[in-house]
């Protein structure tokens, strides 16, 4: 059975290949609650959708499809998002 976590992506006539793409992360992305001002930039520029706003309008990051890109760290104006290495995030 898939996970939700995957994304399938057609490959022509072989018909759908599934690729797991947080399996390819070499740093994780961490939120530090008490600095973040909920603003959305890290939502907004995320490419794969891994950051989501919570019903209770919480900021959180799921690592489903996160690649570890950065670019959520980079355009938080609060320095709320921090990259570490995947070894240390598990």
């Amino acid at each position: 059975m898939k996970n939700k976590s995957d994304y399938i992506v057609p490959i022509g006539c072989e018909g759908l290949h599934v690729i797991q793409t947080g399996n390819w992360r070499k740093r994780r992305p961490v939120l530090l609650p008490d600095k973040c001002t909920l603003c959305g930039r890290c939502l907004m520029y995320c490419p794969v959708n891994s950051i989501i706003k919570t019903d209770e309008g919480r900021i959180v990051i799921t690592y489903d499809y996160c690649k570890g890109c950065g670019i959520c760290a980079n355009e938080c104006r609060s320095s709320a998002i921090h990259m570490i290495p995947e070894e240390e995030g598990k």
